[in-house]
């Protein structure tokens, strides 16, 4: 659930815009709020599930998702749904944080390829679906339902988590919180400084955020060298494993950000498919990584994870610059090929990479490992929309008619598609230089 509200409702931003009067820029936001809120804290509650347990705080976080699906499905603005979005948001960090090292506690190291396919069909194919899922519910529903089916879930995995997680106590200690605030500034105010390019901001306004956010970054590694509990072990990073690793991780992620938050706009607005059917276009993707997760996780106990990495990603960048060339007029079978090669490549990209960054660190070093990991996967993908945010900044006031329930103009129409090629464009080149990255792994051997 954590992981498919993050993109369910990116196929919904077009309705929620018209039925909320927000322009299409600040309706990205009901996508930002909730990645920014995951963003933000995921290092300090990894942190946190170190010193009280990743079943306590995988528990609690599923009562907060919970409590924000429902505060979403009651809003009726766009700011009321933003602030729920927010509220969800720090529910699905808690269980995202800690989700790998609760895998590398159920299983064994010999397995640890397997799960993490496992974890990467669950966590791939769940972004990859919540468009087709929010098509289907769309169709029949209003989009409050898109969170409001999330309540009787979370109230039944509230009751079994509990009593099926692993019974480990935590290292004990605090959180350093003065760390944490670092962390989230940084973080918090790089994507708000992005997002200022989409609006109408002063640019002095977005050089201020962007020096904050510098300036609370540098002030953050200066006090993990210090500090005797960091968020983040600095020494993780002294392995090149581990560093090239997360590098690849982020410009892959930042790639699959810039392609879910704009194709269904691509969809929609230029080809003109519906809701649903925008959403059933997304499903050979999800299809395609629900058939090599699990295989790309299983030879990556036998084979190095860096090549496997590097060929699934070769393969997702191929399919993304194929997306960009979508031809203006496309039908279905043009559509379909392209997102399955994305499938293809990113499904035999993620377990391998995982495992890498999982099976580089110490056993115990597992719940820092795990924090790096989902903050690498959620940063990338709030670039990614953030950037598309930007891209239909510049298309024109043409759109913010359209956000009044105008019919869209010939130039709306080419304004939107030629922000959404160039965005697909630009994710096909992150793509490529996440399979540059990985491949310098390739030479390497040893720590």
């Amino acid at each position: 659930m954590s992981v498919l509200d993050a993109s369910i409702a990116n196929v919904a931003l077009p309705t929620i815009g018209r039925e909320l009067r927000a322009d299409p820029a600040a309706s990205i936001w009901v996508v930002n709020a909730f990645q920014i809120a995951v963003t933000v804290t995921l290092l300090p509650l990894a942190a946190l599930g170190d010193a009280i347990g990743y079943r306590k705080l995988f528990s609690r976080g599923i009562i907060l998702f919970t409590a924000g699906s429902l505060a979403c499905a009651l809003s009726h603005s766009l700011g009321a749904l933003v602030a729920a979005r927010v509220l969800q948001g720090f529910g699905a960090s808690a269980i995202m944080s800690v989700g790998p090292a609760l895998y590398r506690t159920i299983f064994p190291s010999a397995k640890l390829g397997q799960a993490l396919g496992i974890s990467a069909f669950v966590v791939a194919s769940s972004a990859s679906a919540g468009p087709t899922i929010g098509g289907a519910i769309l169709a029949v529903l209003p989009w409050p339902w898109l969170f409001a089916l999330n309540v009787p879930i979370g109230i039944a995995d509230a009751l079994l988590a509990p009593r099926a997680l692993p019974r480990r106590t935590g290292r004990g200690g605090r959180v350093d919180i003065v760390s944490a605030l670092l962390s989230a500034g940084a973080l918090g105010l790089f994507v708000l400084g992005l997002d200022g390019f989409a609006h109408p901001v002063p640019r002095w306004q977005i050089a201020a955020l962007l020096a904050a956010a510098f300036a609370f970054g540098a002030a953050f590694i200066e006090r993990q060298r210090r500090v005797s509990n960091p968020v983040l072990p600095l020494d993780l990073f002294g392995s090149s494993r581990f560093s090239l690793a997360t590098a690849t991780s982020f410009c892959s992620f930042v790639a699959q950000g810039l392609a879910y938050v704009s194709l269904p706009f691509l969809f929609q607005e230029v080809l003109g498919f519906s809701p649903l059917a925008s959403g059933l276009l997304f499903t050979p993707w999800p299809i395609a990584i629900a058939l090599m997760a699990p295989i790309a996780g299983a030879l990556a106990d036998r084979y190095p994870p860096q090549a496997l990495a590097t060929a699934g990603l070769t393969v997702f960048a191929c399919g993304l610059e194929a997306m960009a060339l979508l031809p203006s007029h496309a039908g279905v079978a043009n559509i379909v090929w392209r997102a399955v090669l994305c499938g293809i490549g990113f499904g035999f990209f993620q377990s391998p990479n995982n495992r890498e960054i999982m099976g580089s660190v110490p056993r115990e070093r597992s719940g820092s490992a795990s924090g790096v990991l989902a903050t690498v996967r959620v940063t990338g993908q709030t670039v990614g929309a953030a950037l598309v945010a930007i891209a239909l900044g510049t298309a024109g006031a043409t759109l913010v008619a359209h956000a009044a329930n105008a019919t869209l103009t010939a130039s709306a129409h080419a304004a939107i598609a030629r922000s959404v090629h160039a965005t697909l464009a630009f994710a096909g080149a992150a793509a490529a230089a996440a399979a540059a990255v990985s491949a310098l792994r390739l030479r390497k051997s040893g720590p």
